[in-house]
């Protein structure tokens, strides 16, 4: 399959969330709704909100419950589940809390799913870590079913369904967008693949996650060949850290606010890998993380830069999504995703160019149109004498 076209990448957000633990939990939420809203006010296609349950930081432990409340402010945005760790729930509430949010939200919402990702979250459900990607693929051999109205009866040693089936019916059909995490390993692509879904990769910009997308889309078309699904790329999301302002020097100063306290967090409570270390500099942690690849603390071009070689490397994809965090100050982030939507999103759909078309042929034949127009003034003040000249006469 050819790459996607690239005038069609979408942008959006995908709010974990990360948050100084010193600040009060109720504005925090609040400030999150209140981005979202800026983003759907700006232009912005998507934004995902995760589900955690414990380390601090990540302060949303329901994404359905938030977006319910931002489906509310917000009027295009689509509005995606990032991720809901399906091993900590039941098969059946789910697929009910979903279908009714495909409802409020007038069909604006993404079924995202994952086996979870805090290994604090998994000790704490009482979950076998060696076992809950097993245990999420068997909630959604049978969520699926329940999403297309299907009763199902099926017992494993996490759930019991008898006779179930779900009353609501959905708002888009056959049911909203589901889209699986992935990471580096082949887990993610292969179960996306089987069930023909959508992919989100979380951790794109990683080293490892950057190697692994060269052979992602191999995995996850011949799965989904395999079990006679189709993919798409436009279905693929890339997901990756990003700060920008007008220039480097300013994104530098931007994310000394809470760049080191992301960095700890990171490096002591979170699964997912970053290149650099808790008691380096603000400045070597900026160069590491802007060296590695793993994050953009730059301008819109270099942005630019990196998104291409995502999508060089990648073969093609459907949207990119900035990995939100308090790296600078909430003034300053809104100020990044402004940026992006004034320089970057039109760069790659091409919104301008017959902008920049016209404003080149317009130079190119200046000299001609400005004498044509020349010679219309001329010809007015010709008539114009002649018209004085006859009125003389009259008179």
């Amino acid at each position: 399959m050819t790459a996607p076209d690239q005038r069609l990448l979408r942008f959006g957000t995908f709010i974990s969330p990360f948050h100084d633990c010193a600040e009060n939990p109720t504005l925090l939420i609040e400030r999150d709704m209140q981005l979202v809203t800026h983003l759907d006010q700006i232009g912005f296609h998507e934004a995902w909100i995760g589900e955690h349950h414990s380390g601090g930081m990540e302060t949303i432990p329901s994404p359905e419950l938030f977006i319910a409340g931002v489906a509310e402010r917000t009027k295009r945005i689509r509005l995606g589940t990032g991720v809901l760790s399906l091993p900590y729930h039941g098969p059946l509430t789910v697929a009910d809390r979903i279908q009714q949010l495909d409802h409020q939200t007038r069909g604006r919402l993404m079924f995202g799913v994952g086996p979870g990702s805090l290994p604090s979250d998994v000790h704490m459900m009482g979950r076998d870590p060696l076992r809950i990607r097993e245990i999420a693929e068997e909630m959604l051999d049978v969520i699926l079913p329940l999403l297309r109205g299907e009763m199902v009866t099926k017992q494993t040693d996490h759930f019991k369904l008898q006779d179930a089936r779900s009353q609501l019916g959905n708002f888009t059909l056959p049911h909203a967008e589901l889209v699986i995490a992935a990471t580096s390993s082949p887990y993610g692509p292969s179960l996306a693949g089987k069930h023909g879904a959508g992919l989100l990769s979380i951790t794109a910009t990683s080293q490892a996650g950057f190697d692994a997308l060269a052979n992602t889309w191999d995995i996850w078309s011949s799965e989904a060949a395999r079990h006679g699904k189709t993919v798409n790329r436009s279905a693929w999301r890339l997901v990756g850290p990003v700060h920008i302002a007008e220039t480097r020097e300013q994104a530098r100063r931007d994310v000394a606010h809470g760049l080191p306290a992301w960095v700890k967090y990171f490096k002591r409570v979170s699964a997912l890998p970053i290149a650099t270390e808790i008691d380096a500099s603000l400045d070597e942690q900026i160069d590491a993380m802007v060296n590695s690849g793993m994050a953009v603390i730059g301008t819109p071009d270099d942005l630019i830069a990196r998104i291409q070689s995502m999508w060089d490397k990648s073969g093609g994809f459907g949207a990119w999504l900035n990995l939100a965090q308090d790296w600078a100050d909430f003034e300053h982030t809104k100020k990044s995703y402004e940026l992006i939507a004034r320089f970057v999103m039109p760069h790659f759909t091409k919104v301008n160019k017959n902008r920049f078309e016209s404003m080149e042929w317009a130079a190119a034949n200046r000299g001609e149109l400005l004498g044509m127009r020349s010679k219309a003034v001329e010809k007015e003040f010709a008539k114009w004498e002649d018209k004085k000249a006859e009125i003389a006469k009259k008179s």
